[in-house]
C-alpha cells in the first residue's frame, strides 16, 4: 500500500497527483450527480417539490460541513504517519476517528430534528416550507453514517488509495436513481411523498454505503496488515483533541465556503418559488464542476502530508503544491468553457419551465466567472491542510466568504433589488478575495519550511 514514488521531475509529481487525484475527482463527481439526481427528480415533479428541494439541501449541507470538515483531518495525519514508516499507529487513529465521527453524526441528527422549527423564522416562503421540512426529516437519519462514512473514506483517501470513493460514490448514485423516483412518484405501491420522499431515499442511500464501506475495509487484503478492526477501543480523549483540534478549523473553513452558498440559497429562498427553483438548478451544477477541484485538493493534502513526512521539506511540499495547481487551472478552463457555451442546454435538462430554465440559464454564466478563483482558493487550502496549517485560512475564508461575500451578495440581491443575479456577483467577490488570501498564506507557510536537497 506504498504511495506512488515522487519523481524529482515537476512532471513525475504531476502524474502522480493526477492518478490519486483521478478516482477522487470521480468519487465526488458522483456525489455531485446525486445532487442532480435529487433536482431532475423534484424538477420533474413539480416546481415547487424543487423549490423545497433547495431550502432543505442547503438546511441539510450548512451544518453538515462541519463534521464533514472536521473529519479531513484524518487524511494528512495517516498520510504523515506512512510517510515517516509509524504505520502501527494508523488503526488506533482511524479507531478512534470513527467515535469523533458518530459523536458528530449524532449531534448533527438532533440538530436537524429541531432545525424545521427555522423555516418560517427565516422567512421561507409559506408555500415552500412543508416540503423542506419533509426532505429535512426523511434525509437526517442517514447522517451518522454519512459522517462514518467520511471517517472510513478519509482513512483510504490517506493512504494513497482513493478508488473505493470513486466505486462507492457511484454505487450510492445507482442506488439513489431508482429510489427517489420510487419514493417521490409513489411508484411500486409506495405513497407519493414528493421531497420528504427524495430525503428519505438518500439517507437510505447513506446507510447502503457505509455498511459497504465498513465491509470493505474488513476483508481487504490490502488494509489487512493495518487490523483496523482487531480490537475494540473505547474513546480515548487525546487523539480525538488531536482530530479536533487540527480538524475543527478545517470544518469551520470549509462550512464558511460552503454556508456562503447555503445561505445564498436561503435568502433567494425568501424571493419564491421560481428564484428558489432556478439557483437551486445553477449551485447544482457549479457544485458538480467544483467537485474537481475539490478531488484534487483532497490529492494534494495527501501529497503535500506525503511529502512533509518522508523528509521533502520545501522542495517537496511546494512540487507537490504546484502539480496539484496545474491541474486545477486545467479542468477549471474547461468547465468555464463549457459553462459559457452551454448554459441554456443544461437548464433545460432541469426543467420544463421556461421561465425557471431561463433564469438558471444566466446565473450559469455568473458560475462561468468564478471557475478559477474558486479553484485557486480550494486547492490553496488542500496543500495548507496538508501541512497543518488550518487555523489562519479559517480567519480568512470568514473575512472573504462573509464580511466581502455576503455582505456584496445581500447588499446587491436584496437592498438593490437585483435578486438572485445580485447574490451570485457576492459569490464571485468572495471566492475573488479568498483565492488572494488562501494563495498568499501558502506562500508564505512554505517560505517557512527547511530546504532540502531532495
Amino acid at each position: 500500500m506504498s504511495p506512488p514514488a515522487t519523481s524529482a521531475r515537476f512532471p513525475g509529481e504531476v502524474r502522480a497527483t493526477a492518478v490519486l487525484a483521478g478516482p477522487l475527482v470521480l468519487g465526488h463527481v458522483a456525489t455531485g450527480l446525486i445532487g442532480l439526481v435529487d433536482s431532475v427528480i423534484a424538477g420533474r415533479h413539480g416546481t415547487a417539490t424543487l423549490a423545497a428541494v433547495s431550502v432543505g439541501t442547503a438546511m441539510f449541507w450548512l451544518p453538515m460541513m462541519i463534521p464533514m470538515g472536521t473529519l479531513m483531518s484524518l487524511p494528512p495525519s495517516v498520510s504523515q504517519l506512512d510517510g515517516s514508516g509509524r504505520r502501527d499507529e494508523i488503526a488506533p487513529l482511524f479507531r478512534q476517528s470513527l467515535w469523533l465521527a458518530l459523536g458528530l453524526g449524532l449531534l448533527l441528527f438532533a440538530l436537524l430534528t429541531v432545525a424545521t422549527a427555522a423555516l418560517a423564522p427565516m422567512g421561507i416562503a409559506e408555500d415552500i416550507r412543508p416540503g423542506a421540512q419533509a426532505f429535512l426529516h426523511g434525509i437526517r437519519w442517514g447522517v451518522p453514517a454519512l459522517t462514518l462514512y467520511y471517517a472510513m473514506r478519509y482513512l483510504s483517501d490517506g493512504l494513497h488509495w482513493t478508488l473505493p470513493t470513486m466505486l462507492f460514490g457511484f454505487g450510492g448514485l445507482l442506488l439513489l436513481a431508482p429510489l427517489g423516483w420510487a419514493f417521490a412518484f409513489g411508484r411500486f405501491g409506495l405513497p407519493e411523498m414528493g421531497a420528504g420522499g427524495l430525503g428519505l431515499a438518500s439517507a437510505l442511500m447513506m446507510w447502503a454505503q457505509a455498511l459497504g464501506f465498513a465491509t470493505y475495509l474488513a476483508c481487504s487484503k490490502r488494509f489487512a496488515p493495518l487490523g483496523l478492526f482487531a480490537r475494540f477501543d473505547p474513546p480515548r480523549w487525546p487523539p480525538i483533541r488531536d482530530l479536533l483540534r487540527t480538524g475543527l478549523p478545517i470544518g469551520v473553513t470549509v462550512a464558511m465556503e460552503g454556508g456562503l452558498f447555503v445561505v445564498t440559497a436561503l435568502l433567494i429562498g425568501r424571493l419564491g418559488q421560481l428564484e428558489a427553483a432556478a439557483h437551486q438548478i445553477a449551485i447544482n451544477v457549479a457544485s458538480l464542476c467544483f467537485m474537481i477541484p475539490f478531488g484534487l485538493a483532497e490529492a494534494t493534502t495527501v501529497r503535500v502530508g506525503h511529502a512533509l513526512g518522508a523528509g521533502g521539506g520545501r522542495d517537496g511540499v511546494r512540487r507537490a503544491t504546484l502539480a496539484g495547481l496545474v491541474l486545477v487551472l486545467g479542468t477549471q478552463a474547461t468547465s468555464a468553457l463549457v459553462l459559457v457555451l452551454g448554459h441554456d442546454a443544461i437548464a433545460a435538462i432541469y426543467t420544463t419551465d421556461a421561465t425557471v430554465a431561463a433564469l438558471a440559464a444566466s446565473l450559469l454564466v455568473y458560475a462561468a466567472a468564478f471557475q478559477f478563483p474558486d479553484g485557486v482558493q480550494v486547492l490553496s487550502a488542500g496543500a495548507l491542510r496538508g501541512l497543518k496549517d488550518t487555523r489562519v485560512p479559517m480567519l480568512l475564508a470568514a473575512f472573504a466568504y462573509w464580511a466581502v461575500g455576503m455582505a456584496t451578495g445581500a447588499w446587491l440581491g436584496l437592498a438593490l433589488g437585483m435578486g438572485p443575479r445580485g447574490m451570485w456577483i457576492g459569490l464571485i467577490a468572495g471566492l475573488v478575495v479568498a483565492a488572494v488570501l488562501m494563495a498568499g498564506r501558502l506562500v508564505r507557510t512554505t517560505g517557512h519550511l527547511p530546504r532540502t536537497a531532495q
